[in-house]
């Protein structure tokens, strides 16, 4: 039996059960990949903060190229200036992350409050930010998405640190998952608001 089943996968994208379009399913398909690399590399990360893995930079550079994937998936909708500032308040969200791992490996709970604090606040900003530009985007269920996303990443990087690699495994699946609902959701929001582009 396999892993996942049909059913298990995300839903959020409702156009799926219509006949759409090449250029529909590659925003959704390329969508879903930023996004799958963003929880992946932070994984990445995260292992590699807990464990002082000689990789550190590198993979920290890696991680931060997903804000700029990011901001240029937004450009041909939305043009250059938009991209930019996407990009910075991706990479915003990824540098505190990485702070508050450092920070809670460290055991400084002061740092890492003032981190979460930051992060949540980045968070807020990547929401508004998002359903500005685009009012398809639901900002309430996306906050709650975005929010989640947060807890689940504070959670795998604490189960992480507390040798419960276990729990960690089992908390990514749930993090990439959300994952695939937030792409697909970003994707329909472009895709209604640009109609003749699909």
């Amino acid at each position: 039996m396999p892993y996942f089943v049909p059913n298990q996968y995300p839903t959020y994208f409702t156009t799926r059960s219509k006949c759409i379009s090449e250029a529909q399913v590659d925003l959704m398909n390329y969508m879903r990949l930023l996004w799958e690399q963003h929880v992946a590399w932070t994984r990445m990360a995260i292992i590699s903060i807990v464990f002082n893995l000689p990789d550190i930079d590198v993979v920290l550079a890696r991680l931060l190229q997903n804000a700029p994937d990011m901001g240029n998936a937004l450009k041909p909708f939305y043009g250059e200036s938009i991209a930019i500032t996407y990009s910075n308040l991706i990479k915003e969200h990824l540098v505190i992350a990485a702070e508050l791992v450092k920070a809670a490996k460290a055991g400084d709970t002061k740092a890492v409050a003032d981190a979460e604090k930051r992060w949540y606040s980045n968070a807020d900003e990547i929401v508004v930010f998002l359903s500005h530009i685009n009012p398809y985007i639901p900002k309430e269920e996306f906050r709650k998405m975005f929010y989640e996303h947060l807890a689940l990443t504070k959670a795998e990087a604490v189960a992480m640190l507390n040798k419960d690699y276990k729990l960690s495994v089992q908390l990514y699946d749930r993090i990439e998952l959300e994952a695939l609902e937030m792409a697909d959701m970003i994707s329909e929001a472009i895709i209604k608001q640009f109609p003749q582009m699909f």
